[in-house]
């Protein structure tokens, strides 16, 4: 007696396509990767299925707010690895969300082996009838604009006109359009049927400064005119035009809150103040307020809200510190003890980084069980100053603080400030600062102040432009900050300064630097050992003469506006370093990349090619191997390279080049470069 078989549940057919690795992906689709408004998506895939047949892929992709799919072409970029390839364009900022689709293509599958029939002379009367078929079939489901296509392609095929396999076979080298056949085929293409790409993978994306952007930081408490004498926001708000000029958009301030008085610190770090000394702007919090309170001397919320528009009005964003942690004196000592560790006596535990003490901070206990009050709180501190018109907040130590609640705050101000900018201040591990870009920060402080020989910058920046990372590191490069003054500095001659902003300016996007300071090649040491510096304006109050001989300003003020007018300097990913004979010389060039939305009247959408001297004394020269195709001229031709910054043309031949560079003329080379005689 033969075996009953076993009936089984009715289940979906299993699939035959197959969709692998998926980029970009953030480890495994956790994170979203970053874009600025009007930078592509390329979106690479490896796609296959069983057999012979053909496939339609594509990239869909779906607008923050929107339950709609928008469709992109994919096309094989390696049929032998079966990669596929396809790109969109993000139009708004906000997270949007992406996925490859994939069908089995059977027209093209026909069309593809009736063509090859066709080309050996084979009678192909049979394959015409199952041609007619699959257009019959794919016609009763289609809109009335593809019926037509479709019916006629039908009626033809039965009619024996075996043009219609060369009209689908050459639509399968190009983008078919909808009017055509297989264009009005695949129209007809359901998402539900699809092999689908999982998990869907999303992409932060940004405004334009996120990626291009150049900081200018200064405390307003010195930038009186009258010496000794508190400033004010008003001396800083006579100021803006100046700032503006050199070429900076955003305007960065350090803390504008009250400043404790409990263990103030002196002039030079000193551990006991005296009662005229101004303290440190991170020592945050006293009787007269917290975080979302303003420094009395500095002026009120209304000179504060005047200063943020005509920051506007001259071209420049402000940008706030946001420093999580108080003075002894913050209202929130006394109304949320609990958010602070506590010793065993009971007294609350001042910040440590052992052997550095600060008495002036009491830091935030994020294990706390009042965290979720906690966490509101500093919540509220962000959209506090978001509702007085800053949306760029520089974040003071964060790497201190969960990652889970970065993610937290950042989504949440983000969700109502889409175009809000948070700049990292993490000079810690790799892993930690690429964690915290991860979870949110749009900008990181990085390693640049550090690296500074030739083999050093190569490695660093070849790092920091290639996947995984370009995708969603964006380094900030700041030569200096009030914290740094890196030994390479000390007592650096004026050219050294010149060279490191020349770096800065051509390597990165993003660039700051602490102003008056760097301007003024500040150079002398606190002779502790220390990279810090002597007198330094994080204690006391500074006079800063801005027309001093020494300053750099016009150096500065230059290259910003050739950073502004190169588009190939508003990209990192298209960085390539060229080999140089000279160790001395360090040569590199950038491509335009399809990338932020720019003002379309600038013209200049050339190549550039940089070559720096790392020596501040002495004339420097030799031979730089390039790679003419990558700089986009015919290597068999001659082609023009015009040094803005000297206002010279050269006319090269071949990629072996001779350049020389005294430091005392100009820190580098940056040069232009196209095929004709164009300047």
């Amino acid at each position: 007696m033969p075996a009953k078989r076993t009936t089984r549940s009715k289940r979906p057919r299993p699939g035959r396509i197959v969709i692998d690795e998926v980029t970009p992906a953030l480890d495994g689709g956790a994170f979203p990767i970053k874009r600025v408004v009007g930078e592509p998506v390329v979106v690479d895939a490896t796609i296959y299925a069983d057999g012979h047949d053909r496939l339609w892929c594509v990239v869909a992709h779906q607008p923050p707010g929107s339950r709609s799919w928008q469709l992109a072409p994919m096309h094989t970029t390696n049929p032998g690895l079966d990669r596929w390839q396809g790109s969109f364009t993000p139009s708004g900022v906000g997270l949007h969300r992406y996925r490859v689709l994939a069908w089995i293509d059977e027209l093209a599958s026909w069309a593809d082996a009736a063509r090859r029939k066709l080309d050996d002379n084979q009678e192909i009367g049979s394959d015409l009838l199952a041609g007619a078929g699959i257009v019959e079939q794919r016609s009763k489901v289609a809109s009335t604009e593809h019926r037509v296509a479709l019916q006629d392609a039908a009626t033809r095929l039965r009619g024996g006109d075996s043009n219609v396999v060369s009209e689908v076979g050459a639509s399968l080298d190009r983008e078919p359009d909808g009017a055509s056949v297989l264009g009005a085929y695949r129209a007809g293409f359901k998402a539900a049927a699809a092999a689908t790409s999982k998990p869907t993978l999303d992409v932060r994306v940004e405004p334009d400064r996120a990626v291009f952007n150049t900081w200018y930081e200064l405390f307003p408490r010195s930038w009186s005119t009258t010496d000794g004498q508190h400033g004010t926001f008003k001396d800083v708000e006579a100021q803006l035009a100046y700032v503006a000029d050199l070429g900076f958009d955003v305007l960065y301030l350090p803390p504008i809150h009250p400043i404790g008085t409990s263990f103030r610190k002196g002039p030079g770090n000193r551990s006991t103040g005296g009662p005229d000394d101004p303290g440190s702007p991170w020592a945050i919090g006293s009787p007269e307020g917290g975080h979302t309170s303003i420094h009395p001397r500095l002026g009120t919320l209304d000179d504060f809200r005047r200063l943020v528009e005509a920051a506007r009005d001259n071209r420049l964003d402000i940008a706030l510190d946001i420093a999580f942690q108080c003075s002894p004196d913050h209202p929130w000592v006394t109304e949320h003890p609990a958010w602070f560790e506590h010793r065993p006596d009971g007294t609350i535990q001042h910040a440590e980084n052992p052997p550095k003490k600060y008495q002036d901070i009491y830091p935030l206990d994020f294990d706390t069980g009042e965290w979720e009050s906690l966490w509101e709180a500093l919540l509220d501190v962000f959209l506090y100053w978001a509702r007085q018109g800053v949306t760029i907040f520089r974040v003071d130590n964060p790497h201190t603080k969960p990652f889970a609640f970065w993610s937290w705050v950042i989504g949440e101000v983000q969700a109502r400030y889409p175009e809000a900018i948070f700049l990292s201040e993490a000079f810690t591990r790799p892993a930690i600062m690429h964690r915290l870009a991860k979870v949110g920060f749009t900008l990181s402080y990085s390693y640049f102040p550090w690296r500074q020989s030739k083999q050093e910058l190569t490695e660093y920046f070849t790092e920091l432009a290639a996947p995984p990372g370009v995708e969603y590191f964006r380094p900030s490069c700041w030569p200096n900050t009030p914290d740094i003054l890196t030994t390479q500095l000390w007592g650096a001659p004026r050219e050294l300064f010149a060279s490191r902003y020349f770096l800065a300016a051509t390597l990165s996007p993003s660039i700051g630097i602490y102003g008056p300071a760097f301007e003024l090649c500040e150079n002398r040491d606190a002779g502790n050992g220390k990279e810090e510096y002597a007198d330094s304006e994080k204690y006391e109050l500074r006079q800063w003469d801005r027309n001093d001989p020494i300053s750099i300003r016009e150096i500065i003020g230059e290259l910003n506006a050739y950073r502004f007018d190169q588009l190939a300097l508003h990209t990192l990913r298209t960085l390539l370093f060229h080999h140089t004979d000279n160790d001395a010389l360090l040569a590199y060039s950038k491509t335009p990349h399809a990338g932020p939305s720019v003002d379309p009247s600038r013209p200049h959408v050339a190549t550039v090619l940089m070559v720096a001297n790392l020596d501040p004394h002495r004339t420097q020269g030799g031979f730089v191997d390039l790679d003419p195709g990558a700089l986009g001229v015919d290597p068999s031709r001659p082609y023009q390279v015009h040094d803005l910054i000297a206002d010279r043309t050269f006319t090269w031949e071949g990629p072996h080049v001779y350049v020389e560079l005294d430091p005392h003329e100009q820190p580098g080379h940056l040069f232009r470069v196209t095929q004709g005689s164009e300047r």
